[in-house]
């Protein structure tokens, strides 16, 4: 089966006025079509960066970046990105931020309405379709913002720190109502986060960044014997703890979330 997403010996250098700062070097790996993986690794570490490039956001320096076979410049089917801030608009209803992408590229469908409103009642936000975002809690301003990702039909979904804004409890209950939406769907998921116990959690495979210039320094394949698997009863498998301990040797302490 072809990969939805191969990198193979990317880099990417900054270029300033003081001369040039390589921020990742010959990272290589391959995703899955509907598989979840994540990405931690030390703080500044390019993480971000990485993504960015992903997204067509930044160019590649080196290497060669490919999504479902094709090159990424040659690659037309829309890419969702999900932000640390949700970016919702503060005079625009939860209806008509979750809308504003498909109005934009001219695809307010009949079809894209109904799904829309299915996404909504599935998630529990129909009754706030007409809300104003200042209206919700945190929890569920991260949902529109999914749904309004969603709404586009990416097949591939890059979620850059989506939960770290959340207190804790709240940050459990969304990457659960979240990482169950995505596994069931099976769109294809990149997740950089500092939370271990979040990327081993919600995750198929881990993938450890090393410090500035980032490499791959391990791939993880994360098995976990609870049913149903999700991010909350994930925690409780016995494999847990081994995975988290094996992760974390592999990253630089003081520079990522350790609390289990």
């Amino acid at each position: 089966m072809q990969p939805m997403l191969e990198l193979c010996n990317v880099g990417y250098t900054y270029h300033t006025t003081a001369g040039e700062t390589v921020a990742l070097k010959d990272i290589s790996f391959s995703v899955d079509s509907g598989e979840f993986v994540s990405i931690v690794g030390p703080s500044g570490c390019g993480k971000s960066t990485l993504l960015n490039i992903i997204a067509g956001l930044l160019p590649l320096s080196q290497g060669e970046l490919l999504i479902n076979g094709m090159p990424r410049d040659d690659y037309t089917e829309p890419i969702g990105y999900m932000l640390q801030k949700d970016h919702l608009l503060e005079w625009r209803t939860i209806y008509r931020n979750i809308t504003l992408g498909l109005e934009i590229q001219k695809k307010l469908t009949p079809e894209a309405k109904v799904l829309i409103d299915n996404m909504l009642k599935t998630y529990g936000l129909y009754d706030f379709r007409n809300s104003y975002p200042r209206h919700l809690s945190g929890g569920m301003r991260q949902r529109a913002a999914l749904i309004r990702t969603l709404a586009l039909s990416p097949k591939l979904l890059l979620l850059d720190e989506p939960f770290s804004a959340l207190d804790y409890q709240t940050r459990l209950h969304v990457a659960d109502d979240i990482g169950n939406i995505l596994h069931q769907q099976k769109i294809t998921t990149l997740l950089v986060t500092h939370d271990l116990s979040e990327a081993i959690s919600m995750s198929d495979r881990v993938l450890v960044l090393s410090s500035r210039p980032a490499q791959l320094k391990a791939d993880y394949t994360i098995s976990l014997s609870v049913e149903p698997k999700t991010p909350s009863t994930a925690r409780n498998a016995p494999e847990f703890r081994d995975y988290f301990n094996a992760v974390w040797k592999e990253v630089d302490h003081g520079t990522i979330e350790r609390a289990i």
